[in-house]
């Protein structure tokens, strides 16, 4: 799974042709998140301060997240992705 961001024990990866909708994949330890990227829809469990978190950073990182999306549906490498600080 390529990570395109890590931040606070989280990773946060997109994977290469994945369906639709557009989303990525986030885990913290044992847990495992999908999150779509235009509206933030979570599935899956995570501790509510790590969701918070990576919701936040998805509202400063959409429009990257899309670009990243759209380079991984062409099999095209994924940009770096800055961390929440």
């Amino acid at each position: 799974m390529p990570v395109i961001s890590r931040f606070l024990g989280i990773a946060i990866a997109i994977l290469f042709r994945d369906h639709d909708p557009p989303h990525f994949h986030a885990t913290y330890g044992e847990f495992e998140i999908t999150v779509t990227i235009r509206d933030g829809q979570v599935r899956g469990e995570f501790p509510k301060r790590a969701r918070a978190l990576v919701l936040e950073w998805l509202e400063l990182h959409r429009s990257e997240l899309l670009a990243d999306w759209d380079r991984a549906r062409a099999g095209q490498p994924l940009a770096p992705i800055p961390p929440l600080e």
